[in-house]
């Protein structure tokens, strides 16, 4: 190796390897750096590249060939790189510039595997090059023949980075050299195969939209020098739109849309949704409306044919179709007038027949009927609709419920009413104000319609199991109808009337084939069903066909040890009261009440739930304590909680006119139990109960087995009205009681009650708590004689 010495030039960013031919900006450095050379009688200096203000240890030394101007008119040198030299010790020299010593670095003699290595590299670039178009570098790449000269080609490589060449500059082994550029090459081949297949198929996609475009126009010109009308374009919405029976505010804003889909392409992505707005109100039955039946009596025989009891529903109906028979005799029944359209919610149990009723309620007004479920939404665009802004944008359930019944004034049952939620996505309840109300219906606007849509005169029934639940300005828009279930003969006339016939049908029966008498059915509702509806009734209906079918199919012969089924003399099957065991097993519910009460501290109460009255037991037990207090189980709410610490503080502050010991409560916990602990319970009914199974357990008196009963207390002893006294007697009812205790002030409650029923109940209206222990404890020999036994 030999040493020289040059002046010095530092490029930023720029790296010349061997061999590599390019124009300088001559800068006031390099200005020195060239006039340092010539002063010396020198044509070459040391190139050293300089990154981010790191300058490296090795150069290349450069020859100055040509000395110009670049296009911009600024002083320029062209130089060329000859070998790689390392840098040394600074030295004085000519000029100002800085000198150093260089020692001049040679490759290693290539052998055999280096030469392999240059060959695929060579490829490599010849492949990049033919790529790029690159033909004059390509012919001067193709004559290389040393594998180090070929490696130095890569500083021309835009694909290389400054510090990776660079780092090609400091090493001196070709063959990692080779490495190094292969696996380079390699990779920025298979970038350019996938940018340039993004780019074909970007081409392809240009080429198809530009040849359908004018396709598209050719053959729209074509069909207009023809006289035809383009099918499904523009014109043919036009005519579809003034053929249209639309209200003329609708008219005007469908040819708005008309207009704009005819300026804008047919390729546009709003075209699209142009012509599906134009679809959805063309689709509308704006001016369809069916007239409503005015025979008051043939809509009551509809009614009763349907559905037996709901006698409250039934008077509510038949009292919207008087008063609009009476509009309409005397001219004013106007379609579209405030306030026309009734709102009914009917608030009942599970299989009390709400939904089913709204059908009844539309054949009886001779209207189309659409339900619209409503449990489990969240979303207030489900009931306005979304806005056109949104891809896939739809109207909401009410314009789709209006396009499924054809005509403007259907029976709209909106079912499931108190399980709409609420969410980050709006309220749907709040949207259904306006739907609701009868003052502001008949302008409803649909987000997606964005016209106004006139409600008034549709009828609107919603369900709900409970009112509790229904947001309580959606509740003052409603007319509240109270379904509280059906009397054990109720449900009898139910499952022979409706239930039998549908279930025989779905079974493939006939009424020939299997009869159910009356007191089988009675056996049903009574012992193996216990619900205000009557789904569960209708399901064991279901399981009797069954297997009655299965008898049918199956001979005998296949069923060693089976009874021959009973016979009507018709070569029918007759199922009476004792074949229900047969086929359902032994019954599912008998009258406990006794068997509870038959120790002191059990009183029976009357609940409502969400499926309906029930009854509730509370029990009573006293544990020795030195502190005393009062111990609550059974997953209660706070309201009843309260009623718990009501019914013990009263009977302390009284004990002693009441005739009940509790001065041992100081060294006795009162523990308090509401059995079916896995359910909640909440409400404020409860106090009766629970003061008299203390009272029993106090004073060790029984509570009447055949007595139920229900009211809130008061500190003073007044007994405080309640809700839900239909439903509460007809539990007690179908729980074999034979008396009640409520409120005197629900005495009105009393008139709801189906005849029947309250025949066989003796009900006791109280208004102080001791008429209540009076009426619900047994007498004191009772207890002797318990004791005794």
């Amino acid at each position: 190796m030999t040493s020289e010495t040059y002046p010095v030039l530092f490029l930023d960013d720029v790296v010349v390897l061997p061999g590599m031919a390019l124009p300088i900006e001559l800068t006031a450095q390099a200005q020195q750096t060239l006039d340092a050379a010539r002063a010396a009688g020198s044509q070459h200096l040391l190139v050293v590249p300089r990154l981010d203000g790191k300058t490296g240890v090795v150069g290349t030394v450069a020859q100055v060939v040509q000395i110009g101007r670049l296009p911009s008119g600024e002083p320029a040198a062209v130089l060329r790189g000859e070998h790689r030299a390392r840098i040394g010790q600074g030295v004085p020299g000519t000029g100002a510039a800085l000198w150093v010593e260089a020692e001049t670095l040679t490759a290693d003699k290539p052998n055999g595997r280096v030469r392999e290595k240059a060959a695929d590299f060579k490829q490599v670039l010849t492949t990049v090059l033919q790529q790029r178009s690159n033909w004059q570098v390509l012919d001067a790449v193709q004559r290389m023949t040393d594998p180090s000269e070929l490696t130095d080609v890569a500083g021309y490589a835009s694909w290389i980075e400054p510090a990776e060449k660079v780092t090609l500059l400091e090493t001196l082994d070709v063959e990692k050299r080779l490495d190094f550029l292969l696996e380079r090459g390699k990779a920025h081949l298979a970038e350019m195969e996938v940018s340039s297949k993004i780019a074909e198929d970007v081409q392809e996609g240009m080429e198809k939209t530009q040849r359908e475009y004018l396709l598209r126009q050719q053959l729209a010109a074509i069909r207009k020098e023809l006289g035809e009308e383009d099918a499904g374009g523009s014109g043919d919405y036009r005519t579809r739109v003034e053929a249209a029976d639309l209200p003329e505010k609708v008219r005007t804003a469908a040819l708005a849309e008309v207009d704009k889909l005819e300026r804008g392409s047919e390729q546009s992505p709003e075209a699209g949704y142009v012509r599906t707005w134009l679809d959805t109100v063309l689709e509308l039955p704006w001016n369809e409306r069916t007239t409503d039946s005015t025979d008051i009596g043939h809509a009551r025989e509809v009614l009763d044919s349907d559905h037996t009891g709901l006698d409250d529903v039934k008077e509510r109906i038949v009292e919207h179709l008087a008063v609009r028979a009476r509009r309409a005799s005397r001219g004013l029944d106007v379609v579209g007038g405030r306030g026309s359209g009734a709102v009914l919610a009917l608030v009942g149990p599970p299989g009390v027949g709400k939904t089913s009723l709204g059908e009844s309620v539309a054949r009886a007004l001779n209207r189309a009927f659409v339900r619209v479920a409503l449990g489990g939404v969240r979303d207030e665009a489900e009931i306005r609709g979304h806005r056109r802004t949104y891809v896939g944008a739809l109207p909401g359930r009410l314009v789709r419920a209006l396009q499924e019944a054809g005509t403007m004034n259907p029976v709209v049952l909106l079912d499931e009413i108190d399980k709409v939620g609420s969410d980050f996505r709006g309220d749907p309840a709040a949207a259904l104000l306006e739907v609701l109300d009868p003052a502001q219906n008949h302008t409803f606007r649909d987000h997606y319609l964005d016209l106004d849509l006139d409600l008034s005169d549709v009828v609107f029934l919603a369900t709900a199991n409970v009112l509790e639940t229904i947001p309580s300005a959606l509740l003052d828009r409603m007319e509240v109808v109270t379904l509280d279930g059906y009397t054990e003969r109720e449900k009898v006339a139910i499952a022979r009337d409706h239930l039998l016939p549908r279930q025989l049908d779905r079974a493939g029966l006939t009424a020939q084939e299997v009869t159910i008498d009356d007191e089988a059915l009675r056996r049903l509702a009574g012992e193996y069903t216990h619900e205000a509806g009557v789904r569960q009734l209708e399901r064991s209906l279901a399981r009797i066909l069954r297997k009655v079918t299965t008898e049918i199919e199956v001979p005998l012969d296949r069923r060693p040890g089976e009874v021959p089924p009973a016979s009507n003399g018709t070569s029918g099957v007759s199922v009476g009261r004792e074949d229900v065991t047969k086929y359902l097993g032994r019954p599912r519910f008998t009258p406990e009440s006794a068997e509870r009460t038959a120790v002191p501290g059990v009183a029976t109460g009357l609940a409502v739930t969400g499926a309906g009255g029930d009854v509730l037991f509370v029990e009573a037990a006293a544990m020795d304590s030195e502190n005393g207090g009062l111990e609550l189980t059974g997953q209660l709410g706070d309201v009843m909680k309260e009623s718990a610490q009501i019914a013990l503080s009263y009977l302390r502050a009284n004990g002693s006119r009441l005739g009940v010991p509790v001065g041992e409560l100081s060294n006795h916990r009162v523990h308090v139990h509401f059995p079916a602990g896995a359910v909640p319970k909440d409400g404020p009914s409860a106090g009766v109960t629970l003061t008299t199974a203390l009272a029993s357990l106090l004073t060790g008196r029984l509570v009447r087995a055949e007595i139920g009963m229900t009211g809130e207390v008061s500190l003073t002893g007044r007994v405080l009205p309640i809700g839900g006294v239909k439903q509460k007697l007809l539990a007690a009812h179908r729980a074999g009681l034979t008396e009640v205790i409520i409120p005197a002030r629900n005495g009105p409650d009393l008139d709801d009650l189906p005849e029947d029923v309250l025949s066989q109940l003796v009900v006791h209206q109280v208004s102080d708590v001791a008429d209540v222990l009076r009426i619900a404890l047994e007498p004191a020999a009772v207890k002797k004689e318990s004791q005794a036994a």
